[in-house]
């Protein structure tokens, strides 16, 4: 099974990541051993869609990152996200 996933921190900043081990890679987020969130700790998360296939995964991933991706989460989690 293939994970996107979407962490929020306390100031809000969003992360959109892929893994196939989602309870591991949240936790080593949340223990700094993930280079590019660790400044940004603690992370909570607020969203995630499994996937079978790993090129579907991937590109969802791609998309969320994506400028139009990004206003699709936040219609899609506008009672989540605090804006």
């Amino acid at each position: 099974m293939y994970f996107i996933y979407i962490l929020e921190n306390t100031k809000c900043k969003l992360y959109i990541g892929f893994t196939t081990d989602l309870r591991e890679r949240f936790k080593r987020h949340n223990n700094g051993e993930v280079k590019s969130t660790k400044p940004y700790r603690p992370w909570k998360l607020i969203f995630y869609e499994a996937y079978i296939s790993k090129k579907d995964a991937m590109r969802r991933e791609e998309y969320l990152k994506t400028a139009k991706g990004r206003t699709t989460i936040k219609t899609m989690l506008k009672e989540t996200l605090v804006i």
